[in-house]
């Protein structure tokens, strides 16, 4: 079954693109939770004008989007985290924290944007990922303190 989507959708695709799916997960998930449309011909030709139309601001975005990465590429983070003796960490870092601490440094970035591969729960230096557009993602470096 092709599906229109509507919103970006985790491990699926971004808003507009047109994906083939299993069809209970179309029909029970997809388009009941309003993310996304069967793809008719009509659907079809309806994105495709819709999408002619927003070139030029897509470009924008990607041109902003650009604009950032090549701004965080300067920036190296510091998490300060409770720890115990032997320098493990009371709890574990998120997305949350270095949402927070980009916002700290000026840069206000949705916490849904940045991923981190594995559990942070001892003192180092990890990278976290951020995907500011569907074709721009970067690595950013942080390194995780005993406060």
């Amino acid at each position: 079954m092709q599906v229109i989507l509507l919103e970006n959708v985790d491990k699926l695709g971004y808003k507009d693109d047109i994906v083939t799916v299993k069809n209970g997960y179309g029909r029970n998930f997809l388009i009941p939770k309003k993310k996304a449309i069967f793809a008719s011909k009509t659907a079809k030709k309806v994105l495709a004008e819709n999408l002619r139309q927003q070139v030029r601001k897509l470009e924008k975005i990607k041109k902003d989007a650009q604009t950032l990465a090549n701004k965080l590429m300067n920036i190296s983070l510091t998490i300060g985290a409770k720890t115990s003796s032997n320098g493990i960490i009371f709890g574990s870092i998120t997305n949350i924290q270095i949402a927070d601490e980009l916002a700290k440094k000026g840069v206000q970035i949705e916490r849904k944007l940045i991923s981190i591969k594995e559990h942070i729960k001892e003192i180092g230096s990890y990278k976290a990922t951020l995907r500011l557009h569907k074709d721009i993602v970067i690595d950013i470096p942080f390194e995780v303190i005993a406060e």
